[in-house]
């Protein structure tokens, strides 16, 4: 038999017109000699297809999910994706099932880039919530299935584990300091380092401490306009109250433990300068949103002007909006929302550009981000050096129940499931047991109906 030295040399000899006629040739001459499988390599294995596209819609815990089942050729290779949009989740299912499903139907699966790139201009416009929720969906599902078929957790794809498990955050709220400081202790016995506090405004609807979505719903059978305010918010006492709410914990909890805030880009920018440098003496790990999207700009002027660390970008879908702020360095924390920009793929390019220039990790992954979410970021996170910390503490009883094998939080650590794929398998079956309601109430009235004190909408 001819060795990998003849064959090359032979091939030389032939000249350059030889290598250029024929690259079966060149296949022939050096696959026994170099491996056993080379040629099985080059002419690769058969495809497995996209068999269907099926969309679950599920609420256990009465939190809206939208989940994706991609059914492949291969009999029993099934994968699972979050394309949850909580407020829209019926204009996703159409969108699935109407338009991307007839679309995919066929496609290899291991394409998973250019199933992306091609759904992202199927309907000519796009950078939109509902298109990119369903684009999420679909790659996530497919990242399961390459996954599965390597016979490996995902994270293992995706370059292997850089630490064993990903920092927590545990949300603690309450209606006074007395309450939210309380709520905290709980979190730092359960092994929690990473706290965010939420707390009341009093007299005052609010976000993420209560009042402002219970005021909310009760308006929901009346005409709620700017001459019939009901929630009400405003900025000024916030602003006020917040400082006076880190003074107090740090001299409670101490100074091991990180704590975060949600500003929810409710103030001003003078406003959101101020509360910035309010808090320095409080060494917060972020502060969070303290801008809306719409006013990107600002953050040129905040950044001069404290040293809080920033958190910003659940709000985000396209990278028009996320790029500058990354690398012109604007913010710490980049907090989009993996469903919310299409899935891992684009998630894994955000990770990678947010290292250069040194801005970390801190994935939106709130209650209406389902394990499966959870797991996908959490597989990124596992294997992106920039991680900063991961939204979430656990899942509820029943969201165990219908999403078997979700990752497992123990002592503050998000611990990825050691099995192929997301390591999660929907229960279908239970899923139908906790319909997403058909009429309304089917999304959060919260949002739109807080108003300041004359009746203007406030902006989350």
């Amino acid at each position: 038999m001819m060795n990998r030295r003849d064959a090359i040399g032979t091939l030389g000899v032939a000249g350059g017109a030889s290598l250029l006629a024929s690259s079966e040739s060149l296949a022939e001459a050096l696959a026994p000699a170099i491996h056993p499988g080379y040629a099985q390599a080059v002419t690769g294995t058969a495809p497995i297809r996209i068999r269907d596209i099926k969309t679950i819609l599920t609420a256990p815990n009465r939190i809206r999910l939208v989940v994706v089942k991609v059914e492949t050729t291969e009999p029993g290779l099934v994968g699972w994706g979050c394309a949850t949009f909580t407020q829209r989740a019926l204009v996703v299912q159409t969108a699935l099932e109407q338009y991307l499903k007839p679309f995919l139907i066929g496609r290899n699966v291991d394409e998973i880039e250019d199933i992306w790139q091609s759904s992202y201009v199927s309907s000519y416009w796009r950078n939109g919530p509902v298109l990119f929720n369903a684009m999420s969906g679909v790659d996530m599902a497919l990242w399961d299935i390459k996954a599965k078929r390597a016979g490996m957790p995902l994270y293992q794809l995706l370059g292997g584990k850089v630490r064993h498990g990903a920092d927590c955050y545990f949300h603690a709220s309450g209606n006074s300091f007395a309450a939210v400081e309380e709520s905290a202790r709980r979190a730092m016995e359960q092994g929690f380092r990473h706290v965010r506090v939420q707390v009341a405004t009093p007299g005052y609807a609010g976000y993420g401490a209560g009042g402002g979505a219970q005021a909310a719903a009760g308006a929901q059978n009346e005409v709620v306009g700017p001459t019939n305010p009901r929630a009400i918010w405003e900025p000024a006492p916030y602003v006020r109250m917040v400082p006076k709410l880190f003074e107090h914990l740090r001299a409670k909890l101490g100074d091991e433990v990180e704590l975060l805030h949600d500003v929810h880009e409710r103030v001003t920018l003078n406003q959101a300068v101020n509360l910035c440098k309010a808090l320095e003496p409080y060494r917060l790990f972020f502060l969070e949103d303290p801008l809306p999207p719409e006013e990107n700009d600002h953050f040129r002027v905040l950044r001069q002007q404290t040293s809080t660390p920033i958190a910003m970008g659940e709000l985000f879908n396209t990278q028009h909006e996320y790029v500058p702020l990354i690398k012109e360095r604007l913010i710490d924390f980049i907090r989009i929302h993996l469903s919310q920009i299409g899935g891992l793929s684009p998630a894994r390019k955000v990770a990678a550009l947010s290292e250069f220039f040194g801005v970390r990790t801190a994935w939106h992954g709130p209650g209406d981000a389902s394990p499966l979410a959870h797991a996908a970021q959490l597989a990124l996170e596992l294997t992106s050096y920039n991680f900063g910390v991961h939204e979430g503490s656990s899942f509820p009883k029943e969201t165990q129940e219908v999403f078997a094998g979700c990752p497992d939080v123990k002592n503050g650590y998000m611990l990825a499931q050691e099995k192929p794929g997301l390591g999660i398998e929907v229960d279908e079956k239970l899923a139908a047991r906790f319909p997403i309601a058909d009429g309304p109430p089917n999304f959060d009235y919260s949002w739109g109906t807080t108003r300041r004190r004359d009746g203007t909408v406030i902006r989350p």
